[in-house]
Order: structure tokens, then C-alpha cells, then sequence
């Protein structure tokens, strides 16, 4: 009887407490929680959008303070009869000019653009980690798209600034204690093109070794991705790191061109 009695006064409080608990739900706030976000999740309005919409009257009036300060690089105006040299498009496009130095103009101007955009378009459908979703995502939760996604606006960025201040007349490289005025001899165009089986084989290795050697060696990242994704993804990696690979190949080997072939080279 003293054992039963104990055990009716333990779970007395629960039995009584469950109701009120219930009852005390059934007002208006019982329904804010059942149309609200589930547990450990926040709407985006207006935690998320509130965030961002600070940071972006932080960023304008940057901006306007930036645009008030520095006056605009504006040139002298256009003379029909004289061709400036060397003529650079705006700087955001300056990073496409300097790629032209290292590919056919159909890859640097076309399949280049077509693949970062491409690239940026799939990413949420690639990239399914649910942790870090909702702008609160750190280098923790993504590591390998941080990484990646820096590598590639720092390259971007490195691009532009080399063209914009390193290329001087005739689009050759001028350090910025050489002056413009004394001009540096044409040198030809010309450089290595790899013979066709040696470029091939070097391409074919390079995208076979790139994709089997993260199955053998990252088990756990090819598992995480599975089948489908892990091939778009690291087609998408190893081709912005082999882009990046054609840059030091041209300047330091004069390496033109690693395949060659009637319809494109690379």
C-alpha cells in the first residue's frame, strides 16, 4: 500500500499538470504555435529580412559616401582616329579581356560565363547540407562550398586587378614601377601546343584522376553528395581549377595550347 501511495503522488503532478498545461493552449497563442515555425527554426521575416535589409542601408550609404569622396576614373573623350593602347573594357569586364591571353575567344567570352553561370544555378540543388540554411550558414556547416566559392571570386578578383593594372601597351605585362611610355617589343603570340595525344591523354587524366581520387580517398564527401551529385560537382570544381591551371601553364611554359583539334582548342 505504501508503494502504491508513493507512485499516486509521483504521478499526481503530471496527471494533473497535463491538462492545465492543455487547457492553458487553447487561447490564441495555442494558435500562433501551430501556424508558427517549428521548434529551433525562425521565420525569415522578420529575423532574416530585417538582418539583411540593415545591411543593405549599410552597404548604399557606403556607397554614397565612396561616390561623394573618389571621383569617377573618367578618361578624355573618344578620338576616331586614335586607337587607345592598350584598350581595356570597364573593369568588371576586364577579368573575360585578361582570359582571352589564355583561350580561343569562344571559351574565354562564351563557355567561361556559360559555366559560372550555370555552376551558381545549381548549387541549391546540389548542395542539400541542411545545416547553416536560412543566412546564418558559417564555414563550419559549408567548408567545401566556402572554399570553393572563395577560391573562385578571389581568382575572379585577381584576374581584374592583373589586367586592369599590369597590362600596359600592346597587352603585355608591365610592373608598376615600369613606365607606359617606353614601350616593350612586340613579341609574337606564338607558343607551345601540346601534340593531340599528349593533350588528350593529359585532359582525360586529369578529370579521371580528379573524379576517382576523392572516391578512394573522401569516402564520406562522395556519400554525402551520392552518385548524381558528386559528378556534377566536381566536374564544375575541376574545371574552374583546370581554367585557373591554363594561366600559370601560358605565362611560365608559354603552353598555348594543351589540345588542339579542328572544331575548339583548350
Amino acid at each position: 500500500m505504501q508503494e502504491q501511495e508513493t507512485k499516486s503522488k509521483r504521478t499526481a503532478p503530471r496527471e494533473i499538470g497535463a491538462p492545465m498545461a492543455k487547457a492553458g493552449l487553447e487561447g490564441p497563442e495555442a494558435k500562433e504555435e501551430e501556424g508558427g515555425p517549428e521548434p529551433g527554426k525562425l521565420l525569415s521575416f522578420p529575423h532574416l529580412v530585417f538582418k539583411e535589409f540593415i545591411a543593405l542601408m549599410l552597404m548604399s550609404l557606403l556607397l554614397i559616401i565612396v561616390s561623394m569622396v573618389i571621383n569617377a576614373p573618367l578618361e578624355e573623350e573618344a578620338n576616331p582616329s586614335k586607337t587607345p593602347n592598350p584598350s581595356k573594357a570597364p573593369w568588371y569586364f576586364v577579368g573575360l579581356q585578361e582570359m582571352l591571353v589564355y583561350f580561343d575567344p569562344w571559351i574565354a567570352g562564351v563557355i567561361a560565363p556559360l559555366l559560372i553561370i550555370i555552376g551558381l544555378s545549381i548549387v541549391p540543388y546540389v548542395d542539400r547540407n541542411p545545416r547553416g540554411v536560412g543566412g546564418y550558414a558559417g564555414i563550419k556547416q559549408r567548408s567545401f562550398a566556402v572554399t570553393i566559392f572563395s577560391i573562385g571570386v578571389f581568382a575572379w578578383f585577381a584576374l581584374i586587378i592583373f589586367g586592369y593594372y599590369l597590362r600596359g601597351p600592346a597587352w603585355l605585362v608591365y610592373m608598376p614601377w615600369e613606365s607606359w611610355d617606353i614601350h616593350k617589343p612586340l613579341i609574337s603570340p606564338g607558343g607551345v601546343v601540346l601534340p593531340l595525344h599528349i593533350g588528350g591523354a593529359a585532359i582525360l587524366a586529369y578529370f579521371g584522376l580528379g573524379i576517382a581520387l576523392p572516391i578512394i580517398f573522401a569516402r564520406r564527401f562522395y556519400r554525402s553528395l551520392g552518385p548524381t551529385r558528386y559528378f556534377i560537382t566536381m566536374f564544375f570544381v575541376l574545371c574552374m581549377f583546370g581554367f585557373l591551371a591554363k594561366i600559370p601553364l601560358r605565362l611560365v611554359f608559354s603552353i598555348k595550347y594543351i589540345l588542339m583539334t579542328p572544331w575548339f582548342r583548350i
